[in-house]
C-alpha cells in the first residue's frame, strides 16, 4: 500500500525524496523505488536552479575550460575575483550537478562507482599511428538559456573524428551507450579509452566493449592528459559554437550541434593535421 501510494506522488514531491548523497542507496537505486525517472530527477534539478546559479555555472564551465585543474575551493577564489559573491559549499554543489572535477592527482578527482570495476591504462608509451586504433569518450556539460544538458562523444583518437555524439538531462550511462552503439557502426577500434566515471564503468557500457571484442583502458585518477584530445574538443565546441550560440532549449541544441559536427568533421582544417579535416584522415583506413 505504501509502494502504490508512493507511486501516485507528484514529481515534485518525489523528487524531494531523493538523498543525492546517500552513502547506501544509489539515485538510480532511490528512484527505481519511488517510481521516479531518473530523467524526471535530474531534468527537475535543472528546473529548479535560479537564474543565478544558471549563469553562475556558465561562468565556472568557462573558467574550467582555462583551468581544469581547480577544484571547488580554487574555483571559489577565482569566481570572487571576477566579482561572485559565492562560497565553496555552493561552488561545491554546483560543480557537482555539472560534474566537473579537478584534473589533478588527489582523493576526490574521478567520481567511479565504488561496485564497478576499474580497467588499466594501456596507452602508457604506445604510439598513436592510424584511425581506429583508439576511440576515446568523454562527457562535458552543456549551458543554455534555461537549464542545461550533458553531451557525451566518441572520438578516434588518431584523426580527432568525433564517430558520435549524444545529448542527455541527466548523468546515467543510457545516452553513453547509445553514443557507443551509434560509434560502433563505424567501426571497430583496438582499445577504447575514457576516464572512470560511473557511466563509463557501467556494466552496459563496458560489457557492451567486451562484446566487440574491444580492450578497456581507463586513465588514472585526475589525469587528463590521458585524454588529451577530447579536452581539446571541448574547448573548441564550446568556443566556437555553443557559446556564441547560446542555445535556448535541448532541441535547438541538438540541431545546432549536428551542424556544428559535421562542419568539425568534414570542414575545420586542423593544424595538428597537416591542415587536413578528421573526416580526410579517418577515410584513410579505406584505402
Amino acid at each position: 500500500m505504501a509502494q502504490k501510494k508512493a507511486l501516485t506522488r507528484p514529481l515534485e514531491v518525489k523528487r524531494a525524496w531523493i538523498e543525492p548523497n546517500h552513502s547506501q542507496c544509489t539515485i538510480a537505486r532511490q528512484c527505481e523505488l519511488i517510481g521516479l525517472a531518473r530523467s524526471s530527477y535530474y531534468y527537475l534539478s535543472a528546473a529548479r536552479e535560479s537564474e543565478e546559479n544558471l549563469r553562475l555555472m556558465r561562468e565556472i564551465d568557462a573558467l574550467y575550460l582555462q583551468r581544469p585543474e581547480y577544484g571547488y575551493p580554487r574555483m571559489t577564489r577565482g569566481l570572487k575575483e571576477l566579482g561572485w559573491t559565492v562560497n565553496k559549499k555552493r561552488v561545491a554543489r554546483l560543480m557537482q550537478v555539472m560534474g566537473l572535477q579537478a584534473i589533478m592527482p588527489g582523493p576526490h578527482t574521478s567520481r567511479r562507482h565504488p561496485a564497478h570495476p576499474v580497467y588499466p591504462y594501456l596507452l602508457r608509451g604506445v604510439s598513436i599511428t592510424v584511425p581506429d586504433q583508439v576511440w576515446c569518450a568523454d562527457i562535458t556539460y552543456v549551458p543554455m538559456q534555461r537549464g542545461f544538458l550533458y553531451l557525451v562523444v566518441v572520438m578516434d583518437w588518431y584523426s580527432r573524428y568525433v564517430l558520435a555524439w549524444e545529448l542527455s538531462n541527466s548523468l546515467d550511462s543510457d545516452f553513453c551507450v547509445r553514443a557507443l552503439e551509434q560509434a560502433l557502426a563505424h567501426g571497430t577500434p583496438g582499445i577504447f579509452n575514457t576516464d572512470q566515471g560511473a557511466q563509463f564503468t557501467s556494466t552496459d557500457f563496458t560489457g557492451r566493449l567486451e562484446e566487440a571484442g574491444v580492450r578497456i583502458s581507463m586513465n588514472g585518477r585526475g589525469r587528463a592528459v590521458d585524454n588529451i584530445f577530447v579536452e581539446r574538443l571541448w574547448r573548441t565546441v564550446k568556443y566556437e559554437n555553443i557559446y556564441p550560440r547560446d542555445y535556448a532549449d535541448g532541441t535547438v541544441a541538438r540541431f545546432g550541434l549536428d551542424v556544428y559536427f559535421r562542419y568539425y568533421n568534414t570542414k575545420r582544417w586542423h593544424q595538428s593535421l597537416d591542415n587536413r579535416t578528421p573526416a580526410t584522415i579517418y577515410r584513410v583506413k579505406a584505402a
